[in-house]
Parts: structure tokens; sequence; C-alpha cells
């Protein structure tokens, strides 16, 4: 229904020029390739070791390469000029694939071929693509049947899928939910009726969560670094009075779950993830930069008590 966004090349065929490199990079990656299905899968934290450079090439490819990604030992960096495609086309894991005995969140631009969330109805971007390329935050690689149903829905045979798999609990899978700040801002601002169309460009760090034992601890640490550490800037266009009016609205902390560590939030919810107030997932701190009329509004704010606390309770600190 939707073409790409005005880039010469889609969102997936992006992603998958990026892929091209993964042969000759996967011994310095710590990734390791193998095949379901006829589809390609890159191990980045499964079995193999994955590590954080793994982690900063999994961001990008969720972002079709629309973004640029950093990530050292403290923070995790992300700028686009390109936010909506990259952000929501792309890398927000919209996807829930199941499989029997198999559950992955689905992100990347392979969400754009298969064009199945309600999301595209608001934003486009839609398109059709000769080889279709995914990631999957998950503690399993996937099956040959739950290969073939993704590239089913893409509408490309499974030979012209690439899936790219790291757990939450990985050097990986760390670094590429971390680098997930502006997305949330986007989404946060889509839910509450913001027209993103206005948003020309986006930049946010995060700190680098410590890499956490298991996949429940992990889910901890990763959110908390984007709802008490995030920190987004907006460029806009239009009128100040709706920025003004939206701003105090969207960082974590107008949320009423807000103020303690996600882990403590989800266990309160039995780990019912659609219990927590969907409004929480947002960054701390958010700028928005009018182009237009110059003026710039900040809203939110670090809350780094709570962050230590959230590290500290993986990292073993006292």
């Amino acid at each position: 229904m939707h073409n790409s966004p005005a880039n010469q090349l889609g969102l997936n065929a992006r992603a998958a020029l990026l892929c091209r490199n993964l042969e000759q990079e996967s011994e310095g990656l710590g990734i390791a390739r193998s095949n379901a299905g006829g589809a390609a899968l890159w191990d980045f934290g499964v079995n193999a070791p994955g590590s954080v450079a793994a982690g900063v090439m999994l961001a990008r490819v969720c972002l079709a390469d629309l973004a640029r990604v950093a990530a050292d030992e403290a923070t995790v960096s992300v700028e686009t000029e390109d936010p909506v495609a990259a952000c929501m086309a792309s890398q927000y894991a919209g996807w829930e694939v199941k499989g029997e005995g198999y559950f992955a969140m689905g992100s990347g631009p392979m969400r754009a071929a298969a064009g199945r969330e309600e999301l595209f109805d608001h934003i486009g971007r839609r398109e059709q693509a000769e080889h279709c390329v995914g990631v999957l935050e998950s503690a399993k690689l996937p099956g040959s049947d739950v290969c073939t149903g993704i590239a089913e829905k893409c509408c490309v045979p499974p030979e012209r899928l690439t899936l790219l798999v790291a757990p939450t609990s990985s050097p990986a899978g760390t670094v590429q939910i971390a680098a997930r700040s502006v997305e949330t801002a986007l989404h946060k601002l889509h839910e509450l009726g913001f027209d993103l169309e206005r948003i020309q460009s986006g930049r946010g760090t995060a700190p680098m969560p410590p890499v956490a034992g298991d996949d429940l601890a992990a889910i901890g640490v990763t959110n908390d670094a984007i709802l008490y550490g995030g920190q987004v800037t907006l460029t806009v266009r239009g009128d100040d009075a709706s920025l003004k009016a939206i701003g105090p609205r969207v960082p974590s902390s107008a949320s009423a779950d807000y103020g303690r560590p996600f882990a403590e939030v989800l266990r309160a919810y039995d780990h019912d993830f659609y219990k927590i107030d969907p409004l929480l997932f947002s960054p701390a701190e958010i700028a928005l930069h009018n182009a237009e009329t110059g003026n710039a509004f900040r809203f939110g704010g670090v809350n780094r008590e709570v962050l230590d606390a959230s590290f500290d309770s993986v990292s073993g600190a006292s």
C-alpha cells in the first residue's frame, strides 16, 4: 500500500547490504552463521559469544542502517536523520514471533515487508522486498517452521530471509536494546497522538547496562537504561504551543508506574508486561527543538538513584 521512505533503497535492501559484511566480520564480532528452513541465521549471542561491537551491528541492522550507532563501556548513542523510517518502520519490536515452543520479539525492516501491524496504517512505509532482514530477541535460535512462517508473511522465499538472533542477556542484546532511546520517544509521541511526520531528526543516549546473567534480569536493566537514563533530543517542525502541551507527558516520569527499577514493577504485576502502564516506556528526558522557531523545550530528567539501584542489583555492587 505504502512505499518505503524517500531513500534510494528500501529498508530491507539497506539492511541486506549491511549483512553482506557479516561473513568477513564474524570472527571479530563473535557471531556464527547457520541455516534453518533455507533462511540464513546469524547467532549474535545464543551459542556464539557475541560482543559489544556485534551489538552495534545488530542495532544498525534494526535501524535499517539509517542511523549512526556508537557504544563504549559507559554509553550507547544513536543519531538519525530519518527517525520515522529508522525507528518506527524498522527498529520498533512490534512483531511477536511465535512457533511451537518458541517465542521472540521481532524487529528490523522485515516488519515493513510483512506490514501486519496497525502502526503501518499510520506511518506508511510498507514495502515489497526481494530479500528481507529481521532481528529476533530470543534465547533460542528459531527452527525451520518459524523461519518459513516469517518468510511467508514477508512474501519472500526462505532463501531470501536473513535473521539475526540475540538474547537480552548477552552483550549484543544488551547494546541493541539500549540503542532504542530515540525509538521509545517516537513511540510514546505516537501513542500520545503527535504527528510523527513533524520530526526531522533525532539523537539519543542511554547508559550502557551491565550484562545480566538471565533474560529476566536483563529485561530489567536494559529497560531501566532507557526509562531512568535515556536522554533524547528531537528536531521538529510546527508550533511551539503543541510542544509545550505534549512535552510533560512524554518522559517516563509521566507514568504512574515510574519510580522503581523495572524488575520490581514487573514482579508487582506478576511478570505480565501487559498490565504495566504502556506510557512508562519512554526516555527519562526529552528535548524538543523547533526548527522553525528556534526554541527548545526540555522535559523530565535522569534518575541516577533508581538507575544505580537497578544496575547494582545485576553487577553485585553494594
